[in-house]
């Protein structure tokens, strides 16, 4: 069913609103290329809107009251909000979910070497990335070093017009005869994505070994206090250098680093941060990890979300393992993560009668995973009709989409952790042309009918 593109129901004032949010939506992207930063903005966001911490209430014994506005910082990598409303909690929440992490690529414990007189840092991506789409680009290091006295160092380098920026070279194709015979997998290893950081040795008036490499330490040592051991309890990452820009002649679409899935998570935090006075408590929850399976103590497989309501149940006067059941059990989510837009370029791999187009609306995928629909969570036929109605009462533009034909490939989000918990939930964002690429493309309608949708699903559901 062919949707009316949602740019022709603008009024200027629609469009007035429409550039304000993307607008700071690109001052939201440009701080926030890792999880960390983008935890430390979210939680900046949310106490300018009077969220406290929830480990101050803990401290306190403070008893959690309807209108309570709660944030819980999982090892600065995660978050989640809470809304509190008058309602009992164990009614159930209506939750917003999505993940702040992106595909990259990391420096390995031991990662500065030299070879031939140049110096590299070892890397390890992360995430489903084209390798080859990795090299030749400006290159700047975000992340901390943590040094054995504790002391934490934030690093940021070549994002400002006068840093040096770092990179992956390539072979000229005078020499890639070779080269240009392998698999597009093949034709850059995972083991050559090694980032180039400096040529010039250090100056001694003796012979020194590994001169360039030593060079590279005692600028590390001069301007950081980092000794080559401190990299050894680092989280470095080596993203795209630059600022999010408005993309396309009519400044339709914005291109960036990193929109998966941060297209999600903030119009999913805006919405969130819009809503007052609610009956239902409402939570959004963004976390690490998706990109690799959402393991680990900051993704969606942490027990970190339930042990926070556990916590918030117990401060409400209930601290039985039922509470939390009870909560979950009753509750509704959106996991707001991106879909694949429809791309002319690439037709052949799209069923177009069941792809998402851009500019036409916030897209709902009934379920992902594989093929035959392995490893997915497919939402139900009830609460889909739900959501349908509440969009369409809000006059939010929306569109249903499958990632892509069935045996070409697939993908999978968070949605399926929280219908573990016997959680209503269906996937809910943006489409994204170039998805998992260094610059990623999305439309201005699409980011600003998501955060009408977050809206409308988190008042009415």
């Amino acid at each position: 069913m062919k949707k009316e593109n949602a740019w022709k129901k603008y009024t200027d004032q629609d469009l007035a609103k429409l550039e304000e949010l993307c607008t700071d939506y690109k001052k939201f992207l440009t701080v926030s290329k890792t999880e960390r930063e983008a935890t430390k903005e979210i939680i900046r966001r949310a106490k300018e809107k009077g969220y406290e911490d929830l480990e101050d209430y803990i401290k306190e014994n403070k008893r959690i009251l309807p209108g309570d506005k709660i944030y819980v910082n999982n090892k600065g990598k995660a978050v989640a909000l809470f809304n509190i409303g008058t309602e009992p909690l164990t009614k159930g929440m209506n939750i917003l979910g999505a993940h702040i992490d992106s595909p990259r690529i990391d420096l390995k414990a031991n990662p500065i070497y030299e070879s031939n007189e140049l110096a590299y840092f070892d890397t390890h991506y992360y995430g489903g990335i084209k390798k080859y789409q990795w090299v030749t680009l400006p290159l700047a290091l975000h992340g901390v070093i943590v040094k054995k006295d504790g002391t934490k160092l934030n690093i940021c380098l070549g994002e400002e017009e006068d840093d040096p920026v770092v990179g992956i070279t390539d072979l000229l194709p005078h020499l890639a005869s070779e080269q240009m015979k392998k698999e597009a997998s093949k034709l850059i290893e995972g083991e050559d994505l090694d980032i180039l950081i400096g040529s010039k040795p250090i100056s001694l008036e003796k012979e020194e070994k590994e001169a360039v490499k030593q060079n590279i330490l005692n600028i590390l040592k001069e301007k950081y206090d980092i000794e080559e051991d401190d990299f050894l309890s680092a989280e470095i990452e080596a993203v795209p250098a630059g600022k999010a820009r408005d993309f396309g002649l009519d400044r339709s679409m914005i291109m960036s680093y990193g929109q998966d899935d941060r297209v999600c998570a903030y119009t999913s935090l805006e919405a969130f941060l819009e809503v007052e006075n609610t009956k239902k408590t409402l939570s959004c929850i963004l976390v690490d990890k998706e990109e690799i399976g959402s393991v680990g103590a900051t993704g969606m497989e942490s027990h970190f979300f339930d042990n926070a309501i556990a916590e918030i149940c117990a401060l409400m006067g209930d601290d039985s393992n039922l509470a939390t059941r009870r909560v979950l059990n009753h509750s509704k989510m959106l996991s707001s993560d991106v879909n694949a837009a429809f791309d002319p370029l690439y037709r052949s791999v799209m069923d177009e009668r069941n792809s998402s187009y851009l500019g036409q609306g916030v897209v709902f995928c009934k379920y992902t995973g594989v093929r035959g629909k392995s490893g997915s969570n497919d939402a139900n036929a009830e609460y889909i009709a739900e959501l349908r109605k509440i969009m369409d009462d809000a006059n939010v533009s929306f569109q249903i989409s499958e990632l892509g034909k069935v045996d070409i490939g697939g993908g999978g989000t968070i949605a399926y952790i929280l219908a573990n918990y016997n959680v209503e939930v269906i996937d809910c964002g943006v489409g994204v042309l170039s998805m998992h690429a260094p610059w990623e493309v999305t439309s201005k309608a699409d980011i600003y009918e998501a955060y009408r949708g977050y809206i409308a699903f988190l008042q009415n559901a």
